[in-house]
Parts: C-alpha cells; structure tokens; sequence
C-alpha cells in the first residue's frame, strides 16, 4: 500500500493509472538518478512497478532508510541534519526542516530560527553512510506567512547572480570549471596551546623520507607532477573518488599527482552550470575528504600546507552561453576572444582586490600567492601564461569551448559566494566596457616572475595578506550589491568575521619566530 493526495492505493491500481497515462512513467528514477543504486528490494521489483510512483517523496520512504539534509554555512563548511526517511514528505517540502541560522552565520541569537527546505534534484545516494542514506541540498528560507528565501544563504546568491545575468541580456548561462588542488598526507598534528605552538605531517613518498628505512619509493621536491606508479600511491583512492563523483552525477574530466612532492593531487570536473558547479564543489570537496579517509588519509584543501611546495588552488575556467551560442568566441580577437570577453576579464581585473577577500578567503591564502610556485601575483592576462592571473588556454580551440581561467582562487572559499561574486565582477566589466587592454592589464606574453625588479614596479600585484583583500572588499563592492545579488548585511558580516580571524592569527607566536628572533 502506498499513500498519494491522502488516500491509501494498491500496486494493481497504481498499475492501472500507469497502463492509462495517468501516472508519469519512472519520475522519481529519472531525477534522483539512483536507479541502479537501489536497494534490493527495489531492484527486484519490475520496470513497470518504478512507474507507480508519482512522487519523490514515495520512492524516497520506500527505499530508502534515511534522509540527510546538508546546509552550507557561512565560511562554505556542510553543516547537516538527518531525518528518518518515513518522515519525509510534502510538508517536509513546503514548511522544511527547522534550524538555528546563528550557528551557520547568517543571523543573530535572537533572530536565529529558520528553515531549510530540500531540494529533490541535488538527491544522491550519500556512499560513506553505512545507513542506508539519501542526501540533499537546498535553500534556507525565513519564516513567514509564506517562508521567503534568505538572501544572505550561499545557493540563494548563486541563484540571484543567474539571474541578474539572465536580466541583463548579457548571457542565459555562464559555465564553470574549478581546478581541485589538494593534499593528501598520512599523518598529520597540530596543537596551538601557551607553552607549544607546532604542526607536522607525513607523506611516505615525501622527499624527507628518503633515508627512512622501509619508506621506499620517494618523490624529489616540486617534482611529482604527473608522476606514474609505484611513485604514485594514491592512484586507487583518486580513482575511487572520481567513480563516486560520476555515480553522483558529477562528471570528471581527469585526476593527476600535481607538482607538490608532499602528496599533491589535482582533480578536474566537466564545465557545468554555474549554479549546479556550486552544490558539485561542495560534494567533490565532501568525496575526497571521505574518501581519503577511508584510506587511512587525510586530505586538506589549505592553501599552502608545506613549506617549499606547491600551493593548491582552485583555477576557475569560464564561459558565457547565450541562446546556446557562445558570447566568448571571436576568430579575429586576441587569443580568438570576443570584446565582450575582454570586458569580462577587465571587470575581474578591476576588482581583483577585492575578490581576493572571497575567492581567497584565509590567511594561509596569501602564503601561496607569491612568486616561484606557478601562483599569480600579478593583476594581468595572457594566453597560455600561468604567472598572470588569468590564463587564456590555448588547447581551447573550438568555440564553444573558448574560455579564461582566474587561478587565483582556492578551494577555502564558500564556492558559491567565489562564483557569484566572479560572475558579478564579470558582467560589471561589460556593462562598463572595462578593457583590460586599455588599462594596462596585458596581454603579458612573458614570464611575470622573471622580469627585472624595475619591470615588476610598474606591474600591479594581488593583495599580500588577507587585511589588504578585506580593506579591498570594504571600499569596493557596489558591483556585488548591484541587482540585491550580495546583501550588504551579509558583507558586513563576512568582513567582521575575517578581520576577526586575522586579528587572532596576528596574536598567535610562530615557531618561524622563535628560529629569527630568540636569541636576538
């Protein structure tokens, strides 16, 4: 027996409605996508049985024994709530799951209840739950007569930012693919105490490890990109990750050691819609975490863990589609880019400080932001150059594959506040017609990091620290605001909670210090 619009049916009956018409024909398999991932209860039953269900919610109850709600907080960290599948239902959709917004960031104690109502289309079998586990995101809203979205939520602002997009005429769909750089270390400690201040980790390929006993197989410093087996011994774990982010409707591109011989690792999705590529981020974020986990790993996404390696960030390729044609494409521009290309990069160009204090969120940021390790440090743009901070790839060569990359973001960031806010800096740079050219933003066909310190003084260069970003971000973000896309109120407290933190990591000793300063 199964429940539909309050009345009891039986399977004969819904085969009836089924054989009429009546009842839309797997729905819920088509958009959940699990449909090879069910249960075996379900897996026994015939096509025909999959098409008695009207609703998500009913398959949902029936196959599942869990529900996972999973929220983003303000720093971009999943926060969650699970609900027993038999509990979910309409109302769940409409009146949503109740939580406090203060702990997420978004509100103040006394202003703290809110809702966060599921969205069935992110609905993936969550694969690290020994409980049977559907999981989902979805939108905060604020309770109401009619519950409205809270416009200072993440996936809301994504939202807006599309569009405001969409609005303007500029663009139906701007697509995105982010670079995951990240590390993967076999062990590692901290401890921030008054009497002890220290961190260590291990990786047993690294090059420290060399006279180790046992060990093996090490990498030199800076040498691992690309590097093959036996070298290579987190092939399987990379290889599981990506087969869980395909089952999840997250299409991979590739996965590769990066140059970091300390456990550096890259894995690229497929372009996707900037809205969708948004809720993808977090769950690839989630995979790989997991993942390494059940490995007996662990995986950070920190900026610049290793002193002398590489930093991990997170490049963030971009196109703008309209009517399904594409807006980037010129054979004639430079680099074969549209002018309303250029615009755009002129627009992030512009405010690059600025969006350093989002896509560049952490202190630690700014320890990979310097010259020497392939991370951008000068305001600038060129094809096929990876010391500006947006590279043109030259590999892109069909049209609607045209596109620019912004490297210096790093998966620190709430990804949907970095992508909206990309998007943002980009359409003010067309409806301001700001020419990178003309500013003399590039193209710089050279390499940045090894021009004569006269040259580098007439160059720009990205913030230093975090407190310059944030000083950035407080003197300039009206084209954040514009269209209500970026609440100011949300600023405000994105700004306060970062000052916050720098206040802190400037008061903490360094044990640098102690090795400069002790005996002076």
């Amino acid at each position: 027996m199964f429940d539909i619009s309050g009345r009891e049916w039986t399977e004969e009956e819904y085969l009836r409605l089924h054989e009429q018409g009546l009842v839309q024909e797997k729905d819920v398999v088509k958009v959940i996508g699990v449909h090879n991932q069910m249960c075996e209860r379900c897996l026994n039953q015939s096509d025909e049985w999959f098409g008695t269900f009207t609703y998500k919610e009913q398959l949902i109850t029936y196959c599942r024994q869990c529900l996972d709600f999973k929220m983003v907080d303000i720093n971009g960290q999943f926060r969650h709530v699970t609900i027993p599948a038999k509990n979910f239902n309409e109302d769940t959709m409409k009146s949503g799951i109740g939580f406090d917004a203060s702990n997420y960031g978004y509100a103040v104690v006394e202003k703290s209840d809110m809702v966060f109502v599921p969205d069935p289309d992110t609905a993936c079998i969550d694969p690290f739950c020994e409980t049977p586990t559907l999981s989902m995101t979805g939108n905060a809203m604020i309770i109401d007569k009619e519950n409205r979205p809270l416009a200072q939520y993440p996936r809301n602002i994504v939202i807006a930012a599309e569009k405001y997009m969409q609005d303007s005429g500029i663009a139906d769909e701007m697509l995105i693919l982010p670079e995951f750089e990240f590390y993967l270390f076999d062990n590692v400690g901290w401890e921030v105490t008054p009497n002890s201040i220290a961190m260590d980790i291990d990786v047993n390929e690294a090059h420290w490890n060399g006279s180790v006993e046992g060990k093996g197989c090490v990498i030199p410093k800076q040498k691992a990109y690309h590097i093959a087996k036996p070298f290579d011994s987190t092939y399987e774990c990379r290889s599981e990750m990506c087969l869980l982010m395909e089952e999840m409707g997250i299409n991979v591109k590739y996965h590769h050691p990066e140059v970091g011989a300390a456990g550096q690792f890259e894995i690229e999705p497929q372009l996707g819609k900037m809205s969708k590529m948004a809720d993808a981020s977090m769950m690839i974020k989630y995979i790989i975490r997991n993942t390494a986990a059940k490995y007996g790993k662990t995986a950070t996404f920190m900026p610049k863990p290793v002193m002398g390696e590489a930093g991990s960030g997170m490049h963030v390729h971009m196109l703008l589609l309209k009517d399904g044609e594409p807006v980037f494409s010129d054979d004639n521009g430079y680099s074969n880019l549209s002018q309303t290309a250029h615009y755009f990069m002129g627009g992030l160009l512009k405010h690059i400080a600025s969006l350093c204090a989002i896509t560049n969120p952490s202190t630690n940021s700014f320890k990979r932001l310097v010259p020497g390790f392939e991370a951008p440090v000068t305001v600038g743009y060129a094809t096929s150059n990876r010391s500006a901070v947006i590279r043109i790839p030259a590999y892109a060569k069909s049209p609607k594959m045209r596109r620019f990359e912004l490297r210096n973001p790093d998966a620190t960031c709430n990804p949907y506040f970095c992508y909206a806010a990309i998007l943002m800096a980009g359409i003010d740079g067309i409806k301001n017609k700001i020419d990178p050219h003309a500013n003399g933003w590039g193209p710089y066909d050279m390499n940045l990091f090894n021009l004569s310190d006269e040259e580098k003084a007439k160059l720009k260069g990205l913030p230093t620290s975090l407190e310059q970003a944030l000083d950035a971000l407080e003197a300039d973000h009206d084209y954040l605001t514009a269209g209500g896309v970026f609440p100011e109120e949300l600023l405000k407290k994105f700004i306060a909670t970062k000052r916050a933190e720098c206040s802190e990591m400037s008061k903490i000793p360094h044990p640098a210090e102690f090795e400069k300063y002790y005996n002076m």
